[in-house]
């Protein structure tokens, strides 16, 4: 038997703050009907992309004056298994429209902190003696490379958060690799490689035999069927040049 004191101290839940790396769906046109047909397009070509995953919804490209039917527009998408959990960017009737349907404003790690009121100024300090000025730090939060060692099996995805990702092995196909920085594959890249997951745009996709599903760097994304000449069954580095992939072929 517990005693008093004993359960007194047990805690039904705690809270703790925690940064998570999202992808962000660009809404580029306001009509329901348009949006979620295009997304059931792509699971044709690419199964298992987005499946499941939660997502934020890019607000910065839509007009003010023709907001979309934000519960409409949830219901659908979670019709297809895709789950939006808030808004990002855009302007305020967006968001406000947005979160009165359930979507509410996230803000990214490191952005900007809320308004306060100002505090009165105060008196100049005297200027300090000039120092050194140290190397800039690392991006903050970014980590060592991940390294797996072995094969990504269908239906497994891996993450690098904050860090470049290395497969010694084949990606599978239905396989899904993501990495805030770069993706190497040293094997076959038969899945899907998604580069730039924190909208690093310099971020690359490096593989030795290119046989992708997909491939994505900073929200930007080619299928099997739009890879044009890339040279597939080659060692090829994908990078990001505009708003366009280009297909380099390594050696």
């Amino acid at each position: 038997m517990s005693s008093p004191a004993s359960e007194a101290r047990l805690e039904p839940f705690r809270l703790r703050g925690a940064n998570f790396n999202l992808l962000v769906l660009r809404l580029l046109d306001p009509r329901v009907e348009v949006i979620v047909p295009a997304l059931a397009d792509q699971f044709r070509r690419a199964p298992g992309f987005l499946r499941n995953a939660p997502i934020v919804l890019g607000l910065d490209d839509l007009d003010p004056a023709a907001a979309p039917d934000f519960t409409h527009l949830t219901a659908q998408l979670r019709s297809v298994q895709i789950a939006p959990i808030g808004t990002t960017g855009g302007a305020p009737e967006l968001r406000a429209a947005a979160q009165a349907a359930g979507l509410p404003p996230l803000r990214p790690a490191g952005g900007e902190q809320p308004v306060t009121a100002a505090a009165p100024e105060p008196a100049p300090a005297p200027a300090p003696e000039p120092l050194a000025i140290p190397e800039p730090p690392p991006p903050s939060g970014w980590q060592p490379t991940m390294v797996v060692d072995q094969a990504v099996r269908a239906g497994q995805r891996i993450w690098a958060q904050g860090c470049d990702l290395i497969v010694r092995g084949t990606v599978n196909p239905g396989a899904e690799v993501i990495a805030d920085g770069n993706v190497h594959v040293y094997g076959t890249l038969k899945g899907r490689a998604i580069a730039g997951g924190a909208e690093n745009r310099s971020a690359r996709i490096f593989a030795l035999n290119f046989e992708p599903e997909l491939v994505s760097i900073a929200g930007y994304y080619a299928v099997r069927d739009g890879l044009g000449d890339a040279p597939l069954g080659k060692p090829v580095q994908v990078c990001l040049i505009g708003e366009s992939m280009r297909f380099d072929k390594l050696g």
